[in-house]
């Protein structure tokens, strides 16, 4: 039997492409290129070159054809769209970038976490211990990671690697824990032992700070408590403030006779009875000598915290705030709960554009004279021009007009920010004609929580912390009744394959 060259030259290069794949699965299987696996590659190379040249007339000859040059058309299409699809996967590899479509952005990190892991100044690592990686969790890291190269993340088996668990503390699976340094921080799980990026955050705060800063709630004279938590409770703000690496604590001004020293801000939080002299002497001084306060005032109360007012520039009213715009229906107020949409230019309401804030009942406080330059202060909550004051609310009351003879019409400032070189130090003061706002049942609302905790951040001069702190999920479960469930029932177990059925027969009997 007698081979022309193009039978050689297809048996050569059969041969070498067979020679090609040998070498690649040895390679595959055995992870590594041994000598023989390089042999049969390098072979099948030559002989799949050496076909070519052999049979290079016949090549020529084949795609020639007519048919031939139609499937190489087809060839080099499919062949460009798959080199196209290379090179995009390509670049959004090495440019990655992910869009967020939720109402909350659950999928984005938040201002704060972002501010707070570009400014890392030492390394972090985030350890989760269990047997089974989280795909979600992993994600979530993933993010941290592109943040800073001083974030590293890792997963580790307990049961693989005891000694680790037993360096960091994990007792049990699941437990995750933020180290830096010597520092080890137990990450707080959910009810359904889950780890979100507030908790998160939180950990790496507490782990890469070295002073804890406390926030002293004033008591004794019926003051919200950060240990309360019903509905005119502060726990849920002092759990927030805990979270940011704050410590919470009470203090009753008449026992201690100052504020105590180690208080890096003072909160008056709506007192329902008035302060004695020397209790409004000792915040006075606490305030001349370089301190923070915020003061929260209710309607219809009086603290007799003027003379401080009066120091400061501010001016707080002896009335109530009514909201005539209606928004605050659309969130499930009524009229006597001001919605403000109008912030001012301060690091506290940085970021709160297109954003509102809702005050239960709340009275006006004011820059009392606009020409004084000192002490620095800025009006940070605005009403709308259909809100108006009224002298106070009468028992039994249900219809509220404007009276232009006692009341004063909208934009109203509902609070002030002002500070004061003092020495080598700066006092700041944060008065708000409100403190329901931060109480467990609101604090959670827009961004009543934010507008609190900026507050707070920068009276403790702690203005990285100042942001938009991460969205729980909305609750978007639809709760049916008995009836609608049986009706539903009957839709999916009759009605919809019913129509499939009635559409079928009915398109057969028009085409039979």
């Amino acid at each position: 039997m007698k081979w022309d060259r193009e039978e050689t030259a297809r048996f050569i290069g059969t041969l070498g492409v067979a020679m090609l794949i040998a070498g690649y699965l040895r390679y595959s299987i055995q992870g590594e290129f041994l000598t023989f696996s390089k042999g049969l590659l390098i072979a099948g190379g030559v002989f799949v070159l050496a076909s070519i040249v052999i049979g290079f007339r016949g090549l020529i000859r084949f795609f020639s054809k007519r048919g031939t040059q139609q499937g190489t058309n087809t060839s080099v299409l499919v062949l460009a769209v798959l080199v196209i699809l290379v090179l995009l996967n390509f670049v959004g590899y090495r440019h990655h970038k992910r869009f967020d479509l939720t109402t909350e952005k659950l999928y984005t990190l938040s201002d704060q976490t972002r501010n707070i892991v570009r400014d890392l100044k030492q390394d972090v690592t985030v350890l989760r211990f269990d047997k089974t990686p989280s795909s979600a969790f992993d994600d979530l890291m993933g993010e941290y990671k592109n943040l800073s190269p001083h974030f590293k993340f890792e997963d580790v088996d307990p049961q693989q690697k005891p000694e680790v668990a037993q360096e960091f503390g994990a007792a049990h699976m699941g437990d995750v824990i933020v180290a830096s340094g010597t520092n080890r921080e137990h990450v707080q799980t959910g009810a359904q032992g889950d780890v979100g990026e507030q908790d998160i955050t939180g950990a790496i705060l507490k782990a890469t700070s070295n002073k804890v800063k406390t926030v002293c709630f004033a008591t004794g004279h019926g003051e919200k408590s950060p240990s309360d938590d019903g509905q005119d409770g502060y726990s849920q703000a002092a759990a927030g403030l805990k979270k940011e690496n704050y410590a919470t604590k009470s203090v009753n001004l008449i026992a201690e006779a100052s504020v105590p020293t180690d208080c890096s801000v003072l909160v008056i939080a709506g007192p329902k009875q008035s302060y004695y002299p020397q209790e409004t002497a000792a915040i006075g001084k606490y305030l001349d000598d370089g301190g923070e306060a915020l003061i929260m005032e209710d309607p219809a109360t009086d603290p007799k915290l003027d003379d401080i007012y009066k120091s400061w520039n501010i001016a707080v009213g002896s009335n109530v705030v009514v909201d005539a715009s209606g928004m605050g229906r659309l969130f499930g107020g009524g009229p006597i709960i001001p919605l403000v949409a109008d912030f001012g230019a301060s690091p506290i309401t940085k970021g709160f554009e297109r954003s509102v804030t809702f005050f239960p009942l709340a009275r006006t406080a004011s820059i009392a004279d606009k020409s004084k330059s000192i002490p620095q202060a800025v009006e940070l909550l605005k009403t709308s021009e259909r809100s108006f004051t009224i002298p106070g609310l009468k028992p039994g009351e249900t219809k509220i007009s404007y009276d232009p003879k006692t009341d004063t019409l909208g934009p109203l400032s509902l609070g002030v920010a002002a500070n004061r070189k003092v020495g080598d130090k700066e006092a700041r003061l944060v008065v708000i004609g409100n403190s329901q706002f931060a109480a467990n049942p609101w604090v959670g609302q827009q961004r009543n929580g934010d507008l609190f905790f900026n507050t707070i951040d920068w009276l403790a001069q702690d203005e990285s912390l100042i942001s938009i702190r991460p969205k729980a999920p909305t609750n978007r479960r639809v709760t049916l009744t008995e009836a609608q469930e049986t009706a539903l029932h009957w839709v999916d177990l009759a009605l919809l394959p019913g129509l499939v059925i009635f559409s079928g027969i009915l398109i057969w009997w028009k085409r039979r």
